[in-house]
């Protein structure tokens, strides 16, 4: 079994992701308790995709989230470089391109798409495991239109310090046993608290995506903290 560590080599995080892809929403609802439903609707609604608009969702794994952003007449693009939950979405969508959601295979760092081709662009729990954020939001900006905008869905830190102390306890302690009990991989998910625990701030992160070129840039916290949404928008 392939376990990805805090350096992030692509090859070890695709690896990774490729072993866990049949079990892997079963196992987010499980260790969530079932909070990662509500996490990804908070996205959607805060990406607000409408009728003719497209939309970049990167990290999309198996496309669980991409078919939420269809509802409203968008289309999606679901990229990720897990070729392994790629072809278990596929599967279980009946094609690589239907219902308004197209699956296509890419690198967060270099990502396959013209400049300014997507409306909104978004990604849900996959900006933690790139090893360069900074690239990785550069690229996310190139492939925006100009007014278009970004939604990032990542897990962060609670602001009260002993809480997010207890919390942590948890993500080191319980969370990989109670993960590897229903995937059987429990090595993945010690990779899943670490990146977690190494993960900036909100406010960090804010000033990352501002020095990526984001503007208007904002968040919210989900679940007192776990969990926290950011927002930029592209200008020119």
């Amino acid at each position: 079994m392939t376990r990805a560590k805090l350096d992030k080599k692509p090859q070890d995080v695709a690896a990774m992701f490729d072993g866990i892809a049949e079990n892997y929403d079963l196992v987010n609802d499980v260790i969530s308790l079932g909070q990662d439903r509500l996490w990804r609707k908070a996205a959607v609604n805060a990406v607000d995709a409408y009728s003719g608009e497209l939309v970049l969702d990167l990290a999309a794994g198996t496309g669980t989230s991409s078919e939420s952003f269809v509802r409203k007449g968008a289309r999606v693009v679901a990229c990720d470089f897990s070729l392994g939950m790629l072809r278990t979405g596929v599967r279980r969508r009946g094609g690589a391109s239907k219902g308004g959601v197209t699956f296509a295979a890419g690198d967060a760092l270099h990502l396959p798409f013209a400049d300014e081709t997507f409306d909104a662009v978004t990604i849900s729990f996959g900006l933690r495991n790139v090893s360069d954020t900074d690239q990785a939001l550069r690229e996310l900006r190139r492939v925006t239109r100009v007014g278009g905008r970004l939604v990032i869905c990542e897990f962060s830190h609670i602001p009260v310090g002993f809480v997010d102390k207890l919390y942590a306890t948890y993500l080191m302690g319980a969370l990989p046993r109670i993960a590897g009990a229903v995937s059987g991989r429990s090595e993945s998910y010690d990779y899943l608290s670490e990146s977690i625990m190494a993960w900036p701030t909100q406010p960090e992160l804010a000033r990352h995506l501002q020095d990526a070129g984001w503007s208007r840039v904002a968040w919210r916290n989900l679940s007192a903290g776990i969990v926290a949404l950011h927002r930029g928008f592209r200008q020119k």
